[in-house]
């Protein structure tokens, strides 16, 4: 046995000898950044042996400096004896992202208002199926002696007309007391299931029908967001996002897919989400607003295939198996109290309803929000969240695709990269003489890092001043200070030194960073050729590009299209619409015509498989490029580059 101690954090664990480090880390519950779950490729779970040995080897991610200070990679890494580890602040940078924030903004919530009359404006129902009654229950006397639940069934059936009424065991428990608490003077809250049945899911103590909630969730690979919405009307009483736990074993599906196939690794990947983030954010939005969790009567969740499966707790390792077929693509109603979600405990949890593998609930919520199903227009949908998903069609047809894009656009895989979230560099803009940066930091707070926004700007500016080639490549002999190569000749951007801020470290972009993110936007660009290709459609019959997802409010639509991660086309066309996946989840909520609509949506959805498309690879290659191998794609592009 060995004696594992973590500083900062003065917590010890004892392990086996021969463990790695990075699971020890993970039983001492203390987090370290590891995007690519321990496979040596990331090189972000860089730790410092402050006393003891451990059994490691040097790679390209530590500098010879750094490993004679006694820098290695914790899932490279062996305990051979007792040893104490410190954690430096970059290792343990994502615990930042994990916060929870309360999320605010004009522009959201003129998107919310925009699309709630949407759903108004094609006559749809906009109130929830929930409903909320008071009741003056006759108290009990020797000549009426019936019980207290069929006391309940008879005004609801003599005063509501329901003749038919269920509760479950937990519901059936909570009766008694409170009866005799409130004098019977109760509110019951129900269901209706239509021809006069209804289902009791709470009751309270007098009369509370002014209050009523639901949640809408979006759970992301990286980050989670949830409303909390008044059913009275869909006023949004708070809202917050924090990052997703699951992130600490891995930053995209495939990885926390490989982790689900270890030892109690689906009970570890389905507890980080539920009881490591989505029950902290839901304390936080009830906090914030005096809402007991108890008045959460309808909760709906919408994430990709992959965090569907991990969500439920269902074994999701034939996703990424061909044929790739997932468990379920639409699952019945749950209870909450099934899933662990603390929010009343009969809360009935919609998830919605997924396509193939990698086309998720979050997909459908997402073009059920934007109405793109409801119009003439050709228009393309674009989700730029940790995978990248695509949607083109109109009232007639709707054809989607996944690329395997990575988590780049939020900021994973990136050295420096974090989530949108305080503190994160979301604009740059760089002098082309003198090549120094200004920056626009989330909050006007310290920068941590760069989120995706900021990366495409910054990219897009180092390419336009001259600092990188096309290829990504920073040039050599600059007259700047700001770009640097280390021993193997790799070089980066020094967007912001440390002594300006007084960070522990320079923010910084390199070579690798740069290769990462052409390639997440290559596999946009030709996601998208190809789907117009399967259709004999070119970028010209593109009436309207819709832009979602977790890369920022801040998304700068002419940079995308300079760097080529969108189509040269009018940018009128453009249009960021954020979180669609969570407004989804917010009219599913509020209108159960939109219910109905998202699962029709779900259904008419034709899903390309572009790993087995031909010439696919081709595209891809030929995209992998600023902005692309074939310049005269990018005519204005190409014009700029030209002056």
């Amino acid at each position: 046995m060995a004696k594992v101690k973590f500083v900062p954090y003065n917590k010890e664990i004892e392990v086996q000898q021969g463990e790695n480090l990075l699971e020890v880390a993970r039983k001492a519950e203390i987090f370290i950044d590891a995007p690519c779950n321990g496979n040596s490729v990331c090189g972000k779970c860089k730790v410092k042996i402050v006393e003891g040995k451990v059994s490691s080897e040097k790679d390209r991610h530590i500098s010879d400096d750094e490993w004679n200070e006694g820098y290695v990679l914790a899932c490279s890494s062996s305990v051979i004896g007792d040893v104490t580890v410190e954690i430096p602040s970059n290792a343990s940078a994502s615990m930042h992202n994990m916060k929870i924030e309360a999320l605010s903004g004009e522009r959201e919530n003129k998107i919310f208002e925009k699309a709630k009359k949407q759903i108004l404006d094609k006559g749809m129902e906009f109130e929830t199926y929930v409903k909320k009654d008071y009741v003056e229950l006759d108290i009990p006397t020797l000549n009426d002696n019936i019980s207290d639940f069929e006391r309940i069934k008879r005004h609801l059936r003599n005063k509501l007309g329901y003749n038919q009424v269920f509760c479950r065991l937990p519901m059936l428990r909570k009766i008694p007391p409170i009866l005799r608490e409130a004098n019977f003077n109760i509110t019951i809250t129900h269901i209706p299931r239509g021809q006069g049945k209804t289902t009791i899911i709470n009751i309270e103590k007098g009369d509370t029908t002014n209050r009523l909630y639901g949640v809408a969730l979006d759970i992301g690979t990286t980050s989670v967001a949830a409303c909390l919405v008044d059913l009275y009307g869909g006023k949004l009483v708070a809202k917050a996002s924090s990052g997703n736990a699951q992130i600490k074993y891995g930053a995209d599906v495939i990885n926390r897919i490989m982790y689900s196939t270890k030892k109690n690794g689906l009970h570890e990947l389905n507890h980080a989400v539920i009881q490591e983030t989505i029950n902290p954010i839901l304390s936080k939005m009830c906090g914030d607003s005096g809402i007991d969790r108890d008045e959460i009567v309808s909760l709906i969740v919408a994430g990709n295939t992959t965090m569907s499966h991990l969500f439920l707790g269902i074994y999701p390792d034939f996703l990424r198996m061909e044929p790739y077929i997932p468990a379920f693509v639409k699952p019945p109603f749950i209870k909450a109290s099934e899933l662990g979600i603390e929010v009343n405990p009969e809360t009935f949890v919609y998830l919605a309803p997924c396509v193939a593998s990698y086309v998720g609930g979050d997909i459908t919520a997402g073009v059920l929000s934007s109405g793109m199903w409801d119009v003439d227009e050709n228009v393309l949908f674009i989700d730029l969240g940790t995978n990248g998903e695509i949607v083109f069609g109109n009232k007639e047809f709707l054809m989607t695709c996944a690329c395997s894009a990575g988590p780049a656009f939020e900021g994973g895989e990136i050295s420096c990269g974090m989530r949108a979230a305080s503190g994160a560099i979301e604009k740059v803009t760089i002098d082309k003489k003198s090549y120094e940066p200004k920056v626009t930091v989330i909050g006007n707070d310290k920068p941590s890092g760069i989120c995706g926004s900021g990366i495409i700007d910054l990219i897009c500016e180092m390419m336009l001043s001259g600092i990188i080639d096309r290829k990504g490549k920073i040039v050599k002999n600059l007259n700047t200070n700001r770009t640097r190569f280390d021993e193997h000749g790799i070089g980066e951007y020094i967007l912001v030194f440390k002594e300006e801020y007084n960070l522990e470290k320079n923010i910084t972009i390199t070579e690798v960073d740069i290769d990462n993110f052409i390639r997440a936007k290559a596999a946009i660009y030709s996601g998208i050729t190809m789907l117009l290709n399967n259709l004999g459609m070119d970028f010209s019959m593109i009436d309207k590009i819709y832009i979602a997802g977790g890369i920022g409010n801040s998304l700068d639509i002419e940079n995308s299209v300079k760097i080529g991660m969108l189509p040269d086309v009018e940018r009128s066309k453009i249009e960021y619409i954020g979180n669609s996946s969570l407004m989804g989840c917010y009219l599913t909520l509020m209108s159960e015509d939109a219910r109905h609509k998202l699962e029709e949506v779900s259904n008419s959805m034709t899903y390309v498989e572009l790993s087995v498309e031909p010439g696919y690879m081709d595209e891809f290659v030929s995209a992998c490029f600023l902005p692309h191998t074939d310049i005269e794609k990018f005519p204005t592009v190409k014009e700029l580059l030209s002056k």
